[in-house]
């Protein structure tokens, strides 16, 4: 039976491996995970917090996941959504009325992605 979630994969364009390591690793602090070898030659990248990963596959032709999205656990929300600001990002509030702290904002490919207050998880609470 299922115990828990491996990964998430996400979509980008052929080529965007550069702007994904600055958004996810320098962003985000994700850490960047050596691929297998046989799957090395197809692009994309790999990254990984405590607990999770997002794998970025290159698709061909791209096409941006809008509504499906990963929601990530975050330590401090609003240092993280102050450091987003300030390069630039576009951080969309949540006005679904539900008593959670979270936001939204796109990857540079247009990938919709939540952040959600540590404690505030769907799962925890």
């Amino acid at each position: 039976m299922i115990t828990g979630l491996d990964h998430v994969q996400l979509a980008m364009p052929r080529g965007g491996e550069e702007l994904a390591r600055a958004f996810y690793g320098g962003l985000l602090g994700m850490a960047e995970l050596v691929k297998p070898a046989p799957l090395a030659a197809r692009g994309g990248c790999w990254f990984a917090a405590p607990g999770t990963q997002i794998h970025l596959g290159v698709e061909d032709p791209f096409s941006p996941a809008r509504k499906a999205h990963p929601a990530l656990l975050v330590r401090d929300l609003a240092e993280l959504v102050a450091r987003l600001q300030v390069a630039g990002v576009t951080v969309r509030e949540d006005d679904a009325g539900l008593e959670r702290q979270r936001v939204y904002i796109d990857d540079p490919f247009g990938n919709r992605i939540e952040l959600i207050a540590d404690g505030d998880g769907f799962t925890q609470r």
